[in-house]
């Protein structure tokens, strides 16, 4: 199945209900190796995390459809990225062509990703947008965007 558009808006209340959705399903649990959590837990993580100004949240948008979120947000002293789709907008491009746009809108750079280690696909998305690996745990990946990686990629897709 192909798409016709990818975008991104900003996130809206309507749209956190969904996002617990994709939260839920198992294929993304074992993915990311996140649990899901309550309800409660998580209105309370997204109001936390749309309240802080210095995150950049947006909701990723498949023709017509809330197809997941894409976020930038300070994580230890340093800018992270993190996305997450609904297994029904899984393998058809749309994370690269997501996390391609949230580059032009999130331009602090360097950039730091975390992936869980059987996340392969995850891994590939940020490594076509630029990424590299910097560290390997037994559990995660970390990859690193810096400015002359993300001029490369940007001149060459």
């Amino acid at each position: 199945m192909t798409f016709v558009s990818v975008s991104l808006r900003d996130v809206v209340s309507d749209d956190i209900p969904i996002f617990f959705e994709h939260q839920q399903e198992e294929a993304s649990i074992r993915m990311t190796g996140f649990p899901p959590r309550p309800w409660e837990a998580f209105t309370t993580h997204w109001s936390r995390i749309l309240a802080d100004e210095v995150n950049v949240n947006r909701t990723i948008v498949v023709d017509g459809q809330v197809a997941g979120s894409i976020a930038s947000y300070r994580q230890d002293g340093e800018r992270d990225v993190g996305y997450w789709l609904g297994q029904s907008f899984w393998g058809r491009g749309i994370a690269t062509e997501a996390l391609r746009q949230f580059l032009a809108v999130e331009q602090r750079r360097p950039l730091y990703a975390f992936v869980a280690i059987q996340n392969v696909a995850s891994r590939r998305v940020l490594e076509k947008c630029g990424f590299v690996v910097t560290e390997t745990h037994s559990d995660e990946i970390r990859l690193r965007l810096d400015a002359a990686s993300d001029r490369r990629i940007m001149t060459e897709g």
